[in-house]
């Protein structure tokens, strides 16, 4: 796996992980819908995927990102 380092202001890693945060309850929410039928949250678009599961595990690769983009912060004093 390659590693890279990238330097940002704070403020754009702030809106970064508000993005990722946002996709990763857009896959969420896809999941929930494919899973359960219903739409959970208004307004809602469904992604594209061929299932729920495949929908979770994008949520939880958005997940794992945020976490450790914030540890990463974190450590730094962020």
């Amino acid at each position: 796996m390659k590693l890279y380092r990238i330097e940002v202001e704070s403020i754009d890693l702030c809106q970064i992980l508000e993005g990722l945060r946002a996709r990763e309850e857009s896959w969420r929410n896809t999941a929930i819908y494919l899973r359960d039928g219903y739409f959970p949250d208004d307004p809602f678009v469904c992604e594209e995927c061929s299932d729920w599961e495949e929908a979770e595990s994008i949520a939880g690769h958005y997940k794992r990102l945020v976490a450790d983009l914030g540890r990463q912060m974190d450590e730094q004093g962020g």
